[in-house]
């Protein structure tokens, strides 16, 4: 119940009155009504579900009802009608931080082991016929591969990735990219398996699961922006020296430029001076002391990547709500790529969760029965 020294109501013959000071002295009451329960979910229906209450927030809402009307634990009941009502749970924007934990990739232990794919573009078709980029990013060594290629059919992404990659440096364990129709089709599967290794898909919508990639394509296109002849455009001529550009600079997370893990040594750029001197090693002497090399700044080079994940993840993860849901849980998914401004931001029809590997859930429609696979942070749940 109230407080009566914060709050000072009298209720008499089925009336409330709230004290107001005027002076010192005297006192005024203002006449509430006060309802029973039966009444108060057409009031809170009429002052928040009602055209011209406008389907507002709590607060809104609230101070628009407290000097008029007055029940026990008022403020809890409006917030709780507020939060249930379906229309403002598919429209209404969420301003806090996006729900889920952030979740590091396991870091490989070596060079070659897993790389990212992603495409960009289209560009403005080029004279030799160029309207796509293929990125591929060794997630070890930060190494980019970048191929401008006509289209971005199955067919095209299979040879790139066969001649481009594994025939120059080998077989990755594992290549992570999107569920695009250029990487998940029967061919790109057909190759998995004939030249053995595993290829995995992110989320649909979620672009975070290989940032690596992402986070260079966002790096390449103002360069390109910079470089090109926008007469003849001729962006596909810039692309390879600015890979390389990229290759041979010192990387913020392994402190090392990504020419360096692969090769074991520092790169020669045009602006260095040329040598004076040769000194020619046995192979067996200039093998062992690759090796080496290779083996002390790929050491080092893994500690500075477990270290800056972590840091990544205690500043992501600070203060970023983290729910779980359940198998059963009744819930909405996010709508991407909306038309209008006025379309639903989360789906009409409630989505049931049939299986639960957080941060990533498989959701299945009640009417249509499709079943979709969504990350957590495009989840909301239903309060009835």
């Amino acid at each position: 119940m109230l407080d009566p020294t914060k709050h000072p109501y009298v209720f008499k013959d089925g009336v409330l009155y709230k004290l107001m000071s005027t002076n010192a002295t005297n006192t005024t009451k203002t006449k509430l009504i006060y309802l029973p329960s039966s009444m108060i979910n057409s009031l809170l229906q009429s002052y928040h579900d009602d055209p011209l209450s406008g389907h507002f927030g709590i607060r809104r809402t609230y101070f628009k009802i407290k000097n008029k009307f007055w029940w026990p634990y008022m403020k809890r009941s409006i917030s709780q009608h507020i939060q249930s009502c379906l229309l403002c749970q598919q429209h209404n924007i969420n301003r806090s931080k996006r729900p889920g934990r952030l979740q590091p990739i396991l870091t490989p232990g070596g060079p070659f082991q897993m790389i990212g794919v992603d495409y960009c573009g289209p560009f403005k078709q080029t004279p030799s016929g160029n309207q796509y980029v293929l990125c591929m990013t060794d997630y070890f060594t930060r190494w980019v591969t970048a191929i401008a290629l006509p289209n971005c059919s199955a067919q095209t992404t299979a040879q790139a990735i066969f001649t481009e990659y594994i025939c120059r440096y080998g077989v990755p364990l594992s290549i992570l990219s999107d569920q695009g129709t250029h990487f998940r089709n029967q061919l790109m599967d057909s190759m998995a398996t004939l030249i053995g290794y595993h290829h995995i898909f992110s989320t649909v919508y979620h672009p975070q699961t290989n940032g690596m990639v992402e986070r260079f394509n966002a790096t390449f296109v103002p360069q390109l922006a910079k470089l090109q002849d926008r007469e003849h455009n001729n962006w596909d001529e810039y692309l390879l020296p600015i890979v390389f550009a990229y290759n041979t600079g010192i990387h913020a997370t392994t402190q090392y430029s990504p020419y360096q893990l692969q090769f074991g040594r520092e790169p020669r750029l045009p602006t260095d001076e040329p040598s004076t001197s040769f000194i020619f090693n046995k192979p067996n002497d200039y093998y062992d002391q690759l090796k080496k090399s290779l083996l002390i700044i790929q050491r080092q080079a893994h500690g500075h990547i477990i270290n800056r994940q972590r840091q990544y993840k205690i500043h992501y993860d600070k203060q970023r709500p983290d729910p779980h849901y359940k198998v059963n849980d009744v819930v909405l998914i996010k709508i991407h790529g909306l038309k209008t401004k006025l379309e639903p931001k989360y789906s009409i029809a409630p989505k049931i969760i049939i299986k639960a590997q957080h941060p990533t859930y498989w959701v299945k429609d009640e009417h249509t029965q499709i079943e979709s696979r969504v990350h957590v942070h495009d989840i909301r749940p239903i309060i009835i």
